[in-house]
C-alpha cells in the first residue's frame, strides 16, 4: 500500500514543539495549527460562567428543558480544556484532538435541543391564547413529533460527524488517505445543516403568524419580552456555526478554513458563546409561555 501524501507540504508541524512520537501521536498536528492558549482560556471562562448562569436560572424557573443547554456549556468548557492540553502538552496527540472535537461538536446539538423545546412551547402558548399556528390544531398535536424529529436528526448526524473525525485522526496518523473519512464527516454536516434550515424556516413562519395577530402582539408588548427575536437570533447563530463546519469540511483535509484558527474563533466559538449568553440574558423562564407551563410539559 502506497503512503498517502498529505496536501499543503505534508501537513502542519510546529518547529517550536517537536513531535514526541508517542504511541498516541500523529505524524502531524491534525488541527492544522497549534491551538491558541488565549482563545482557550477565554472560552473556558465564558462557558463556565454561562454554565453557572444557566444552571441557576434552570433551577430557579424549574425549566428542565434547558438542562441540555446547561450541559452544553459544561461540555464546551471541557472541550476547550482539552484544547489547552493540545496547546501546552502535546498538539500531536490524537486523543486530545478527538475528545475536544467530540465535545465541541456535541455541545451545539444540546443547545439546539433546548431551542427546539422553545419552539414547541411557543406553539402551545399560541394555542392557549386561541391562535392556530398552521392548519388548525395540526402544529399543536404534532409538536412532540416536531421536537423529536429534529432532535433525532441532530443525534444521528452528530454520531456520523464524530465517527468521521475519529477516522480522520486515525488515517492521518497512519499516513493513509483520509478522503473517505472526510466524506463521512461532510455527509453528517450536510444533513444537519439542511435539517436546521428547515427548523429556521418553521420558526420564522410561526413568529410571523404570531406577530400578525393583534392580540398576541399586544400580549408580547405588555410583557416587554423580546424573546421571540432573541430565540431567532440565537438559532441563526447556531446555524451559522453549522454552515461554517460544512464549508470547512467541504474544502477537504487541511483546507484553508480548517488550518487557520481565526475562522474557528470567529465562526465556531463566537456564534455559540453569543447564542448561549443571549438565552441567558433573555431566559425563556421569563417569557410569557410560563403562563401555560402547568398545562404543557416543557
Amino acid at each position: 500500500m502506497s503512503t498517502y501524501q498529505l496536501p499543503h507540504g505534508g501537513g502542519f508541524t510546529n518547529p517550536n514543539f517537536p513531535n514526541p512520537h508517542g504511541s498516541g501521536d500523529a505524524r502531524i498536528i491534525i488541527y492544522g495549527y497549534t491551538p491558541s492558549l488565549t482563545l482557550c482560556i477565554l472560552a473556558i471562562i465564558l462557558f463556565t460562567l454561562a454554565f453557572l448562569t444557566h444552571l441557576l436560572q434552570t433551577l430557579r424557573y424549574r425549566l428542565w428543558s434547558f438542562i441540555p443547554l446547561t450541559t452544553a456549556c459544561l461540555l464546551e468548557t471541557i472541550g476547550y480544556i482539552f484544547r489547552v492540553l493540545s496547546s501546552q502538552l502535546d498538539p500531536y496527540r490524537i486523543t486530545f484532538f478527538v475528545v475536544q472535537y467530540f465535545l465541541i461538536v456535541t455541545a451545539p446539538v444540546l443547545i439546539s435541543a433546548s431551542i427546539y423545546v422553545c419552539l414547541t412551547r411557543i406553539i402551545s402558548w399560541a394555542d392557549h391564547h386561541g391562535l392556530r399556528v398552521g392548519n388548525g390544531k395540526y402544529w399543536v398535536l404534532r409538536r412532540k413529533v416536531i421536537l423529536w424529529w429534529f432532535i433525532s436528526v441532530d443525534v444521528v448526524t452528530t454520531i456520523v460527524q464524530v465517527t468521521g473525525a475519529g477516522l480522520i485522526g486515525g488515517k492521518t496518523s497512519k499516513q493513509e488517505d483520509p478522503t473517505t473519512a472526510n466524506n463521512i464527516l461532510l455527509a453528517g454536516l450536510a444533513i444537519q445543516s439542511f435539517a436546521f434550515l428547515i427548523f429556521l424556516l418553521l420558526l420564522v413562519v410561526i413568529i410571523v403568524t404570531i406577530l400578525k395577530d393583534g392580540e398576541m402582539r399586544e400580549t408580547i408588548n405588555r410583557k416587554r419580552s423580546p424573546f421571540l427575536g432573541v430565540l431567532l437570533v440565537a438559532s441563526v447563530l447556531v446555524f451559522l456555526r453549522t454552515v461554517f463546519r460544512l464549508v470547512e469540511t467541504a474544502e477537504g483535509i487541511f483546507g484553508y478554513l480548517s488550518t487557520h484558527e481565526a475562522f474557528f474563533g470567529a465562526l465556531e466559538f463566537a456564534p455559540v458563546i453569543v447564542a448561549v449568553w443571549l438565552l441567558a440574558a433573555w431566559h425563556p423562564g421569563r417569557w410569557p409561555t410560563r403562563d401555560v407551563r402547568r398545562g404543557v410539559k416543557a
